[in-house]
């Protein structure tokens, strides 16, 4: 018999596009994960990581987290476990683990956290522990499930947390190390093993998968190495990883090593990608058995780019469900009721972004200062130049200019 696992990440709960929230989107995804994991009878849910959009979420988005993971538990029926990202704070993700592995909900904040021995009513059991490892008991099963885990931590913070004195070797060689260690211990063929991680993975020498936009960068000094698929130890039968938001596989050597998508696109940079969450199936000594199921809830997110209103508009109507990034290309600067014009259309315009089109007829000199601006002047100064520039030369009144440098005054005070 095998064990089934769903496997998800980069909630983000509590996140917003621009000034628009998305919570009721995230409720409904949220409810959406929840009927899958039934639908599919899942034994395990692996959250790996980045499970609130900040380090101190609101009320709002907490509610949501702590009943969503209860629902997943189904009162301690189904093992939950979640680790921290690099949005989360570790101590805010562990504070209510007491109350929540009474339920079979483990929640992992740091590379070192070891979790205490635990069994719920159902019989979900802790056999084995050591930081960064732990192996449960299910009563579906009479073997172990076996988990290896790595919530994020920056570089320095990650070696300190393993115990490593010798801050010269790379972070990548320091978790190999670490979790050929945990896996040479206690990873055989009697049991099913698993690594669960937030952090930047990829195949060596292989072409780097761009951060989303808007994402907290872990590539950056002070953050985090990209760690490569052959880290991984031969024993693990399957990967779940969190922190790039795109549905994709790194490697399949020594097994699959999987990044599952966000549940929701958060950035235009997403904008068009199937989001997901991925069911596998895991028997002792044999390969993993997953395949994605693709989310439905949720708005999507589209980008557009038009050289007439009237297309613009058009695009608008034909997309009323989507948030929109417009693009207008213009020779001039996009004025008041131009932008009204198109938020009368559309409700959900994230972005309205002028392109400057140079005039073929103009000299290069003008066409230069169309595209130029000189970022050293003064706000009195900018303010002059693009009132003469949108008005046709003309030279703001004193009358005007007193109420600019007045609103000005008071922005300083």
């Amino acid at each position: 018999m095998s064990i089934r696992i769903l496997h998800t990440a980069d909630w983000h709960l509590g996140k917003k596009l621009d000034h628009f929230s998305r919570l009721e989107e995230q409720v409904e995804v949220m409810n959406e994960i929840c009927e899958i994991a039934d639908q599919q009878e899942v034994d395990v849910v692996i959250v790996a990581g980045d499970l609130f959009d900040t380090f101190n979420p609101s009320a709002d988005a907490q509610d949501l987290f702590y009943k969503t993971l209860h629902r997943l538990s189904k009162g301690g029926k189904r093992i939950v476990f979640t680790i921290a990202g690099n949005h989360d704070m570790p101590e805010r993700i562990e504070a209510p683990h007491p109350l929540a592995e009474l339920n079979g909900i483990i929640l992992c904040g740091f590379p070192n956290t070891e979790i205490k021995p635990f069994k719920t009513d159902f019989g979900i059991e802790v056999v084995q522990s050591e930081p960064g490892f732990v192996a449960f008991k299910h009563p579906k099963v009479d073997f172990p499930i076996r988990i290896l885990y790595t919530p994020y931590a920056n570089e320095m913070r990650l070696k300190t947390f393993l115990g490593i004195e010798d801050r010269e070797n790379s972070l990548r060689d320091v978790l190999a190390d670490k979790w050929k260690y945990l896996a040479d211990t206690f990873c055989d063929e009697k049991g099913v093993n698993l690594l669960t991680a937030h952090l930047y993975f990829m195949k060596k020498d292989g072409e780097p998968e761009s951060e989303p936009e808007g994402e907290r960068s872990i590539l950056h000094i002070g953050g985090a190495q990209a760690i490569y698929s052959e880290n991984v130890p031969s024993q693990m039968q399957y990967v779940a990883l969190g922190h790039l938001h795109r549905y994709h596989s790194i490697d399949k050597k020594p097994c699959p090593i999987v990044y599952s998508s966000s549940p929701l696109s958060y950035s235009f940079s997403e904008a068009n990608q199937k989001k997901q969450v991925v069911i596998i199936d895991l028997k002792p000594g044999e390969q993993a058995i997953y395949s994605p199921i693709e989310l439905t809830k949720g708005f999507g997110l589209l980008r557009g780019e038009f050289s007439a209103l009237e297309e613009a508009v058009e695009w608008l109507r034909e997309n009323q469900n989507k948030f929109v990034e417009l693009t207008i290309q213009t020779n001039t600067f996009l004025d008041a009721q131009l932008r009204k014009t198109l938020a009368i259309e559309h409700d959900k315009i994230v972005n309205i972004i002028p392109k400057i089109i140079l005039d073929k007829d103009a000299s290069e000199e003008d066409n230069n200062k169309l595209l130029s601006i000189d970022e050293t002047q003064d706000l009195t100064s900018l303010f002059v130049e693009y009132f003469k520039y949108s008005s046709g030369d003309k030279i703001p009144s004193e009358s005007l200019m007193n109420l600019f440098n007045e609103v000005i005054n008071k922005e300083n005070d």
